[in-house]
């Protein structure tokens, strides 16, 4: 349901988020290698579906830097396998459409919630690596030349730009990066790389400069490829399957962030599983009409919200501003220079990379300084989804040591006098009672010290699990504790546990340690009840 309590509001911060869009949708899609069109259907349906259906109000969809940099690498794969743009086009569309699809799927099965897991280093990598790919792969049309496929060919090719390069496509590059940085210090009324577009063209016409331009433009309404995909060749579906799921991860880790972006500039809160669905049917949209598939895009929400935007029809108002200049500029569309569109994307590339994440690599723990770099590296010379997987896991390896190396900490070992009542020191060794202490989760970074421990304890009378600081122990702690238990049993430890909390008594309980082996007298509501039961008790 679109909200009109802000009609103005939202009609001008629409407007004004188009007028943004319109050169970076061209840019991007000039850029996949399926045409300036592609970009522009990209940003029409992802406009107003993921607006219409997604979660965050203020939400400005379309072809994005990451999204347009993993769906050129899957366009050049797919036709270098079929041999050609037309003979691939139906597999492009599919893997677009199924990306759609997963994301919808995800949303459905609630996993928006878990983006907000991913940790700081893994997204500055990727994002500072998506940036260098944006501008690497933007290195020959600046100079007025077609740019390789991949990263590598950039690298080996390097040496033809001195002897092809064309001058005037030369100039029209460094004036458009001229215009980006130098016109908002003149106006901030109008989006610098829109005046780039306008006013580089016009004078690419009027001169008649010789420079590559975009060409043809389709004209009137976007065809619906639903026969395309009914009549394509299945046979090899994990050619579409997997790049599908790149898309959908990708996509959902970029829009769900630019969600957060919007909360804390409206103050609101989104929905990220409705996010994601609204997200994915955009990109079935844009598949279908042959669009590229996006996200929600930072740049462009930020500016419909200082414009005025606050609900979905901003984003509505957005698709169709860019949808009236399809149908009636796409003929001048046709004459924007490339170098222009280099120059745009060479700007886009620089905002993207993430410099707060690289002043601090000082400032910050080593490990993690090594794997912002790791995925960044994996970024540009290897797989977006690697990248990130393997910076997850980096990540979560290097969380679990830090954790298991507090609870080792923490995990202290002291004889106990029932006579006084308190801990004693670690050196005495007569007492009959042992206090093994816990301080947070027992879990499988931990379990093997925990062993080390127990298997270490001097011969005594009685131990005490002190459970108070334990909120919850995974399976590898559960069997820790069992056969821990075990043993001192077999020993003649009798084992007490204080201050158990509700999981991990539920834990123990399914596996019947208790009551089977530790009896519900051996249970103590806290350790001052334990204390006073020693106190008063004749325990040994």
């Amino acid at each position: 349901m679109i909200d009109t309590k802000n009609l103005s509001g939202d009609i001008f911060g629409g407007i004004t988020a188009a007028v943004v869009a319109l050169p970076l949708a061209l840019a991007f899609g000039v850029q996949s290698g399926m045409g300036a069109i592609a970009g522009l259907y990209g940003a029409i349906a992802l406009g107003i579906l993921a607006s219409v259906f997604g979660g965050t109000k203020t939400q400005i969809s379309g072809p994005t830097g990451p999204m347009a940099v993993v769906a050129a690498a899957i366009i050049a794969g797919e036709v270098s396998l079929y041999g050609s743009l037309d003979a691939a086009f139906g597999t492009i569309i599919a893997t677009f459409v199924l990306a759609g699809i997963f994301q919808v799927l995800m949303g459905l099965m609630g996993l928006g919630q878990y983006v907000r897991y991913m940790p700081y280093p893994v997204i500055s990598g990727f994002m500072s690596g998506i940036g260098l790919i944006i501008i690497l792969l933007q290195v020959f049309p600046f100079f007025g030349l077609s740019s390789p496929a991949n990263i590598i060919d950039v690298f080996t090719s390097l040496g033809k730009i001195g002897a092809e390069m064309n001058m005037q496509a030369v100039g029209l590059s460094l004036a458009t990066l001229a215009i980006i940085y130098l016109f908002p210090k003149v106006s901030k009324k109008l989006p610098s790389s829109l005046v780039a577009l306008v006013g580089l063209t016009v004078l690419t016409v009027f001169a008649g400069l010789k420079v590559p331009v975009i060409g043809d433009i389709p004209k009137g309404m976007p065809e619906v490829h639903i026969d395309t995909l009914l009549f394509m060749d299945w046979h090899h579906p994990m050619v579409m399957v997997i790049p599908a799921i790149t898309l959908a991860a990708l996509g959902a880790i970029d829009s769900l962030l630019t969600s957060v972006v919007a909360d804390n500039k409206t103050k609101t809160k989104h929905n990220s599983n409705r996010e994601l669905i609204g997200q994915g049917i955009g990109n079935i949209g844009a598949g279908l009409i042959g669009g590229l598939p996006g996200a929600g895009a930072t740049m462009r929400t930020v500016v419909n919200i200082d414009a005025g935007g606050r609900g979905r029809l901003s984003g509505v108002v957005h698709g169709l501003g860019l949808l009236i200049v399809l149908l009636g500029a796409s003929e001048y569309a046709s004459l924007i220079p490339l170098p222009v569109l280099a120059g745009i994307l060479i700007a886009v590339g620089f905002n993207i990379i993430d410099y707060k994440g690289l002043k601090h690599i000082t400032d910050v723990p080593r490990s993690e300084v090594v794997i912002m770099f790791i995925v960044l590296l994996l970024t540009v010379f290897a797989d977006l989804l690697q990248a990130v997987a393997v910076g997850m896991v980096l990540a979560s390896v290097l969380f679990m040591k830090k954790m298991g190396d507090l609870a080792e900490k923490g995990a202290q070992l002291k004889p106990f006098d029932a006579d006084m009542g308190g801990l004693l020191d670690e050196g005495n060794t007569q007492s009959p009672i042992y206090v093994q202490s816990f301080e947070g989760p027992i879990f499988f970074g931990f379990t093997a010290y925990f062993s080390k421990i127990m298997s270490e304890l001097p011969k005594v009378k009685i131990v005490v699990f002190r459970m108070e600081n334990v909120p919850y122990i995974d399976q590898s702690g559960m069997y820790a504790i069992e056969d821990a238990v075990l043993a001192l049993e077999q020993r003649g430890i009798e084992v007490f546990l204080t201050g158990i909390q509700k999981q991990p008594e539920d834990r123990l309980r399914r596996i019947n340690l208790i009551p089977a082996v530790i009896d519900e007298e051996s249970l103590f509501e806290d350790f001052e009840s334990f204390r006073r039961f020693a106190s008063t008790s004749n325990l040994v």
